[in-house]
C-alpha cells in the first residue's frame, strides 16, 4: 500500500502547489504566437523583408521590371 500512499502524497503536493499559485502566474496573459514558437523569429523576419520590399516597388512602375529597384539616395 505504499505506492498508494506515494501517489496520494504527490496528488496532494501537485493541488496544493496549484490553489497557492496566483492566477497570473498559472495563466500567463500573453501567449507567443504558434509561427513563434515553432520557427523563431524567421516568419516575423521574411514578412519585414517582404513589406520592405513592396514599400521599394513604386506601384506606378510597370511589373515586368521588378529587380530593378532605385537606391534610397537617388543611384
Amino acid at each position: 500500500m505504499s505506492s498508494g500512499d506515494e501517489l496520494v502524497k504527490y496528488i496532494t503536493e501537485r493541488v496544493v502547489t496549484y490553489i497557492e499559485t496566483p492566477k497570473e502566474e498559472r495563466h500567463p496573459k500573453i501567449k507567443e504566437p504558434w509561427s513563434v514558437k515553432w520557427f523563431g523569429m524567421i516568419p516575423f523576419s521574411l514578412y519585414l523583408w517582404k513589406e520592405r520590399a513592396r514599400e521599394e516597388l513604386d506601384p506606378s512602375e510597370d511589373l515586368t521590371h521588378k529587380h530593378h529597384v532605385t537606391l534610397r539616395d537617388g543611384r
